[in-house]
């Protein structure tokens, strides 16, 4: 299953972009507003909860410096990732894509396909006012 936010459009640079992302602690301001749960564990993982929802423990898995962030769940039952793919569009302006990829059975995948769009869709709003 792949999935996609629309792209969010930040008046900050590439670079500042790329650096509000790499700290995982800043992931708690894009948060929707049903939070239950946000805790870093490392400086590559942090763990979340929304209410009604499992807890999730993410990981930082790649990076590429200025242009791309990936993040997957830390566990092997639910195989996905959350990718940032960072583009400059003007002087001080940047686009962010996020993207959602996970193996799935079906009837997984029909009951998660709403809540994960919500979600990135959420992160990337939240993104765009930061």
């Amino acid at each position: 299953m792949h999935l996609e936010a629309p792209t969010a459009r930040i008046e900050k640079s590439r670079k500042e972009v790329y650096a509000f992302l790499s700290d995982l602690k800043n992931f708690e301001q894009l948060m929707p507003e049903n939070i239950q749960t946000f805790e870093v564990l490392d400086e590559d993982t942090f763990r979340f909860a929304l209410k009604g929802m499992p807890e999730i423990v993410l990981k930082r898995k790649t990076q590429q410096p200025e242009s791309q962030i990936v993040l997957g769940a830390a566990s092997d039952k639910l195989p996905f990732s959350l990718t940032a793919d960072i583009q400059e569009a003007g002087p001080q302006a940047s686009e962010v894509r996020l993207s959602f990829a996970g193996d799935f059975n079906p009837m997984m995948a029909m009951m998660i396909k709403g809540p994960i769009t919500n979600f990135i869709g959420t992160l990337s709003q939240k993104l765009s006012q930061v």
